[in-house]
Formats: structure tokens, sequence, C-alpha cells
């Protein structure tokens, strides 16, 4: 019988990633909660994509804040991009998390759980940033937080014309779908290890993970709160774009 070797990787929180961050024996990428599959070699079609959704990277002296920055290597091709761009780069993380970054004048490091342990930076920023990035952070946070405090702090970050990626969904329901179709049988043979067909579940709430009912709901709360918002779809050549999508959100 193969056993699941991402295993370790799974039902991961806030507290795991710190003390995950301290620990020798992991990659940088897999301190924060990726094994080598789904992010070694692939940074590069990672930050095309979240570019072509935030064209303030591309900006020089944009005010950029990335919730959930991590220490792997999207950070670090975040911090090039700023450096290189003249930016200011906000980092959100735990104390932690941050200490693995190199040393950069142009980050400013805002280190604690997010909202919550950054109520004055919040308000002294609010309306100030051109581009907030949230990447693989969004479903962590559904799983032990509250999405909708998360979410507006972010929203209450944006400048006019400045846009917000909730980025790498794992949707349960697009899951189902793509395992519904060969395609998905395939992967499903390949990703086990075994001959047998997945037995996808429709119509079913399985608790913790995001769905379609969660996806809509933000960008219902968006709308109503004034903000244009859509579910955008990743690039096709990223690793997990046949079960994940984005959530782009800008201020008018």
């Amino acid at each position: 019988m193969s056993t699941d070797r991402f295993q370790s990787f799974r039902n991961l929180g806030f507290e795991d990633f710190r003390q995950m961050a301290q620990r020798d024996d992991l990659s940088p990428n897999e301190k924060i909660g990726f094994p080598k599959e789904y992010r070694d070699g692939f940074t590069t079609a990672i930050m095309e994509d979240i570019q072509r959704k935030l064209p303030a990277l591309d900006m020089a002296g944009a005010t950029i804040v990335d919730v959930g920055s991590g220490c792997g290597d999207l950070a670090l091709a975040l911090i090039g991009i700023a450096e290189a761009k003249t930016q200011r780069l906000v980092m959100v993380d735990s104390e932690e998390v941050l200490k693995q970054l190199p040393a950069s004048a142009v980050i400013e490091r805002s280190a604690g759980l997010f909202p919550e342990s950054h109520t004055q930076w919040l308000a002294a920023n609010a309306g100030r940033c051109d581009a907030v990035l949230c990447y693989s952070v969004f479903q962590y946070v559904y799983a032990d937080g509250n999405i909708y405090r998360f979410l507006d702090a972010m929203l209450g970050l944006l400048a006019p014309g400045g846009s917000l990626l909730i980025g790498d969904l794992p949707n349960h329901s697009m899951l189902q779908r793509f395992l519904a179709s060969e395609a998905g049988a395939r992967y499903h043979r390949q990703y086990t290890g075994r001959d047998e067909d997945p037995a996808p579940v429709f119509n079913q709430l399985v608790s913790g993970k995001l769905d379609d009912s969660v996806i809509s709901s933000v960008l219902q709360r968006a709308r109503s709160a004034g903000f244009h918002a859509w579910v955008v779809p990743q690039a096709v050549n990223l690793p997990m774009a046949n079960r994940r999508e984005d959530i782009l959100i800008t201020r008018p």
C-alpha cells in the first residue's frame, strides 16, 4: 500500500508555520507548506501570472503589501522586483517567518497574526497601497479564523485604482469537477500510485474546505462594499491550475 507522501503538509495553521520556519531540515518552500513537486522550479511561472493580475508590481515606487508572505522562493522574487523598481514592500507574517528573509532596504516587516496584531498599522496605511497580495494563505484563514474580517482588512488598504489578489485558492468544488473528468482520473491514478478511479462527491459540505459557495461569498462581500471582484483562472503552466483559482479585487 502506498503512503501519502504529502501528509506532513496537510492541516497546517499559523503556529505550525512559525515552527516550520525554524527547522533547518526543511527547504524554504517546504517551510511554507509546499512539497518540492508543487513549488520548486515554478517560481518564474507563478510570478509571471501574479504580475499579469497585479500590474502595480511593475510600477516604480509602488507600495506593495504581501499578507502571509512566507519565506520561500516567491517571497524572494517579490523582494527582487521591489529592489529593481524601488518599491515599498510590506511583508506580513510571523516574526519567525520574517526572520528567514534576507536583509533589504525595500522591505518593511510587520510581524504577527493578521489582522489582529496590526490594528495601528492598518489604520496608518488605510487607502495607501497600490497592490495587496495574499497567495496560498486564504485557505488557512478559512480553516482557523474569520475570512471576512481578514478580507475587510485587506480591502481597507487599497488606494483608488489599487488591486488585491487572493491567489492559489484550493477550491474543493473545482477539484471534484476535475476528478470527474478523464484528465482528473488519470491524475488521480498517478498521484496515488494505484490503478483505481477517483470517487468525486458533489452537493456535500466538507468542513474546513473552500468551495464554490465560499468563493462566491467573498465576491459578493467585496462587490457590496463598492469594489469590483472577479474569479480568474491560473495560468495553465502553474502546478495546481487544474484545481486552484484566484480572486482579483480592484478599488475603482
